[in-house]
């Protein structure tokens, strides 16, 4: 693959300094680094729902992580703001700090392929439902030769979720486990997953109990992180350990509120699962 190359996902919830992130993002590619950006949106698209009387809902798998429900109105509510808004807004920032970024989803060129779920069980009020509507799925295939040829063409992708099923349809996918496959495909040295806490905290919401290091092998650490980890911290715990796993460098939880996110996540700020 070349020069060594870092994944960032950078997620949607209140809080977060893009403008911080994407300074830092430009100063590693005037420095020469390889980077590739995914987004989040889930804070803008919960906003816009609930403008347009779509308010969300969310349901909780068996295995207790949540998602968001996602029927074909809902779909077209999130492609607006992840492919849209939130897209574009990264796209314009990176752009006036010099970096001649390029937007786009799972969907445009097949970036991001996999099955959508035929059935999926949730528990609501204590009863587990079986729902056969729901446009969601998760990513198997990632289109290198794609994310090659903007990078050896100096570009640096962002890229929103959705992706596109094997038959065609788009379907909403975790841009954590995403952004973790994206990293298994590319090799990259470093995933970072950045959101609006310091990292996976032992007391969640105290942030004077974050878990510094957890290490792929130490099956006792795991077991405590997956315990740990409360609502979308669970996905990304789960993202994060599937990456490790398939020969990602490290994968480091960290901070985007602060002054210089991405710097200080791979200075070792944060969660660092190896």
């Amino acid at each position: 693959m070349g020069q060594a190359l870092i994944v960032v996902k950078v997620g949607g919830s209140a809080g977060i300094d893009y403008d911080a992130v994407c300074a830092d993002l430009a100063a590693l590619v005037a420095a020469g680094r390889r980077v590739v950006l995914v987004h989040g949106g889930s804070g803008e698209t919960n906003r816009v729902a609930e403008a347009l009387g779509q308010p969300p809902q969310f349901i909780v798998s068996e295995s207790g992580y949540e998602s968001r429900r996602t029927d074909r109105q809902t779909l077209e509510i999130f492609e607006m703001v992840y492919c849209g808004k939130m897209n574009k807004m990264l796209v314009e920032k990176l752009q006036r700090l010099g970096v001649n970024a390029v937007g786009l989803s799972g969907i445009d060129g097949r970036l991001l392929e996999g099955p959508r779920k035929k059935a999926i069980r949730a528990v609501v009020n204590g009863k587990t439902l079986l729902i056969r509507d729901d446009l969601s799925g998760k990513v198997e295939k990632v289109n290198t030769s794609l994310l090659t040829l903007l990078l050896d063409g100096g570009y640096m992708p962002v890229i929103s979720p959705p992706a596109i099923s094997y038959e065609n349809e788009a379907i909403n996918v975790d841009g954590d486990r995403a952004s973790a496959a994206i990293a298994i495909a590319l090799q990259a040295e470093a995933l970072l997953l950045l959101s609006n806490v310091p990292g996976l905290l032992r007391a969640f919401p105290d942030e004077s109990s974050l878990i510094r290091r957890i290490e792929h092998g130490d099956a006792a650490a795991v077991a405590e992180a997956q315990t740990c980890a409360q609502g979308r911290m669970k996905v990304k715990v789960l993202g994060a350990l599937e990456a490790v796993a398939a020969g990602v460098g490290k994968v480091i939880l960290g901070d985007a509120r602060v002054q210089h996110p991405v710097v200080a996540a791979l200075d070792g700020a944060g969660t660092i699962i190896v």
